[in-house]
């Protein structure tokens, strides 16, 4: 008997590796990782190290790899992308984002594999047009992004639709717009981590840490909202999409609620046993009138196809994230 064979391009970053550890722990298909590495001492390896994954590809060698490999390929976890907000190569970002993923979106059409692509809250742009995750083509065109991280999945979004529409898609065919996730394996991101993990070495050495002041009078200082949501929960939208290939569509992935950074600083110093001490500084001017004071995905379209997984509480969810990971040896999945 054929063993199924499951491919997560970026499989070696930061959500991409905490999908590769739940499936690699159910031991059911072989796994296939498709990424860049860069530079050992950036650690990407070591989101891998722990899980016995059937095989790597480079990029440069996907869609050979794919064909050679057709008849055993169940389903394409598509993590894969430029996730800098702030990256300038607006050429870069759009052939990797977008073209990529047209790409493979033809050859899973074609090969009768599955797709479970990223996309993202950057769609929604300043929030201006809410959080709902309408999938139809007139509301995902409605959206407007701030940056071109955000054009990039706001346009492939769009073409998903209108593929799926014409009747050229893979038999199922699913994108997650990711809101603000937190969680273990992001040590290699830099500028781009979350919030806890950013903030981690001066909670660990009792020191202040410095959040931005509001510029918007509706906000006190460190009072700006996000969804934050942990990654166990985000693998759990994936792990139910790849055990339920009838359902198709984009949807949000997020926790449903809004909660403030200095929210999420606290939890970071309890989760430490330590007394909160933080300073504002000014939201630089760079970024200012692009910033977002408020973000919360709306889950009801997710849970009415069947996803009845639960939200981990921001507090739990940072406890489980400082004291099973930040604040051990070993903080890799």
């Amino acid at each position: 008997m054929i063993r199924r064979m499951i491919v997560v391009t970026g499989g070696a970053g930061f959500i991409g590796s905490n999908i590769v550890a739940r499936l690699c722990a159910e031991g059911r298909r072989d796994i296939v990782v498709c990424d860049r590495l860069e530079t050992a001492d950036l650690g990407k390896w070591k989101n891998l190290a722990k899980h016995a994954i059937a095989d790597f590809w480079s990029p440069e060698e996907m869609f050979e790899q794919l064909e050679r490999n057709a008849e055993r390929i169940e389903a394409v976890v598509h993590m894969g992308a430029i996730s800098s907000t702030t990256e300038p190569d607006a050429d870069l970002i759009l052939h990797t984002n977008f073209s990529l993923s047209r790409d493979l979106w033809a050859w899973c059409a074609r090969r009768d594999a599955r797709l479970i692509f990223a996309s993202s809250a950057a769609t929604y742009g300043d929030g201006g047009m809410g959080f709902e995750d309408h999938d139809d083509l007139r509301s995902l065109s409605a959206l407007r992004p701030l940056n071109a991280y955000g054009y990039s999945k706001y346009l492939f979004d769009q073409y998903a639709v209108r593929q799926a529409g014409s009747g050229t898609a893979p038999t199922q065919w699913a994108g997650l717009k990711f809101f603000n996730v937190y969680g273990p394996n992001e040590g290699h991101k830099g500028g781009m981590k979350s919030v806890v993990a950013q903030i981690w070495p001066k909670v660990q050495a009792d020191q202040p840490v410095t959040l931005f002041r509001s510029h918007n009078p509706n906000y006190a200082d460190g009072g700006q909202m996000r969804d934050f949501v942990f990654v166990d929960d985000v693998v759990d939208m994936v792990e139910w999409l790849l055990d339920t290939p009838e359902v198709s569509g984009v949807f949000n992935a997020g926790s449903g609620q809004a909660r403030s950074f200095l929210d999420l600083a606290n939890a970071t110093f309890a989760a430490a046993g330590k007394t909160p001490r933080i300073d504002y500084v000014d939201t630089p001017e760079s970024i200012r009138d692009k910033y977002q004071y408020f973000t919360e995905a709306r889950m009801e379209r997710v849970r009415e196809a069947g996803f009845s997984g639960q939200s981990t509480p921001l507090e739990e969810g940072v406890r489980r994230y400082v004291q099973d990971f930040l604040a051990t040896a070993d903080p890799y999945r």
